[in-house]
């Protein structure tokens, strides 16, 4: 009988294990494990090479920028010029409750074109950039003006200039998450970073341990005012990709690599997620963001503004151009950033927060159009989703 017994449970638990190796199999393809990730193709150095027109190379790479909220609005006119292409602000991809007056749509359009640039220098073209040249938007009627008038006119031509050094920097993740390391930037790194600045377009820098607790302060503030407001909440879900499929449907957005997960885990919270919607609620969302935040304040050596006189469209794409330099030269330096724009975002439940943040770090005048943390990474991060290339271009 004891044989009997022994022989009876080695049934039981052999059948148990069949039975979660199976749950496990169908959580894992729910959450596409086994699925290919086309989202990532435009990471390839070697994607640009399938085209031949020399405006789509550039473009290719222009769409590894950052971009808020992971949104890519961006589309791409050619001209019959083929020298000549237009920028546009995509209106359809606007974050309205995040972004109301589309600043930051408007920042997004220069993190591209400075990738462009650096795109240009590296297959030997210089990159000539005409902002605005069919006038400025009606702001009374802001997402139709955008679909009439371009960002920038973009320009292409010969150069023998040398190749740029900033180039393969390109394919890194523009923005790290994780903690960095508590050892204070060096001169050098500091001093590279401020040098960026220009006549339009400033940087400030601030690691002292005042500024540290008090800009960590503002940036635990805004995440918890965003975290706690619904609509915001329900924006952030519509763009939320759950799994694979998700993902390589849309090919932008948000994703559960955007808060550091990753690996087995990753496709594991994808399958449940998908399986049981319910488990992401917006309680569940809302808490990660914060706690995630806290984790990167109390890891956070130096912080970095980005700053011009007025707050004109112009001055805006010039904004996101200097930022996407900095994020190079971050890389170049072995430093890592990640934007922190909640208290900067620009709606009734943030005023008191925007307007006092200003009042503390801004000239009277100026305006504040980036904030972030910088640092020496503790890990390395994932890229995030692209779209293909030729979705950007109207046809």
């Amino acid at each position: 009988m004891k044989h009997l017994s022994m022989k009876n449970l080695k049934k039981v638990l052999l059948g148990m294990f069949l039975v979660l190796i199976t749950l496990l199999l169908v959580v894992f393809t729910a959450g596409g494990a086994f699925v290919k990730e086309k989202y990532l193709e435009p990471w390839d150095k070697s994607y640009s090479d399938k085209f031949e027109d020399k405006r789509i190379k550039l473009i290719s790479n222009g769409i590894l920028a950052a971009s808020g909220h992971n949104m890519q609005p961006w589309i791409i006119k050619l001209d019959p010029n083929k020298d000549i292409f237009y920028l546009y602000a995509n209106s359809d991809l606007l974050t309205k409750e995040v972004d109301p007056f589309a600043r930051q749509t408007m920042i997004t359009q220069g993190t591209f074109l400075e990738y462009i640039v650096v795109s240009g220098e590296h297959f030997g073209y210089k990159v000539n950039i005409d902002f605005f040249p069919k006038g400025q938007y009606d702001e009374q009627n802001l997402a139709s003006s955008m679909k009439e008038k371009p960002v920038a006119k973009v320009s292409i031509s010969e150069d023998k200039n040398e190749d740029s050094k900033l180039y393969d920097f390109m394919f890194l993740p523009d923005t790290n998450r994780e903690s960095y390391e508590k050892a204070s930037l060096t001169k050098e790194q500091l001093d590279t970073l401020l040098n960026l600045s220009n006549e339009d377009v400033k940087i400030k820098t601030f690691d002292d341990k005042n500024s540290l607790k008090q800009l960590g302060a503002y940036a635990m503030k805004g995440a918890e005012i965003e975290a706690n407001i619904h609509r915001m909440n329900e924006e952030s879900a519509k763009v939320f990709r759950v799994n694979e499929y998700e993902k390589n449907k849309y090919r932008y957005g948000y994703s559960f690599e955007g808060q550091n997960i990753t690996g087995l885990k990753k496709y594991l919270m994808q399958g449940l997620i998908t399986l049981i919607p319910s488990i992401n609620s917006e309680k569940a969302s809302s808490d990660i963001y914060i706690n995630s935040t806290k984790t990167a304040v109390e890891n956070t050596p130096a912080y970095g503004m980005v700053i011009t006189k007025n707050n004109s469209r112009i001055e805006q794409v010039k904004s996101g151009m200097v930022y996407s330099s900095l994020v190079l030269n971050g890389h170049a330096l072995g430093i890592a950033m990640q934007p922190l724009s909640q208290v900067l975002e620009e709606y009734t439940e943030m005023k008191e927060q925007y307007e006092n943040f200003h009042k503390d770090y801004a000239d009277k005048g100026d305006t504040i159009q980036m904030f972030f943390r910088v640092g020496k990474p503790t890990k390395e991060v994932p890229v995030s989703m692209r779209r293909d290339v030729m979705d950007f271009i109207n046809k």
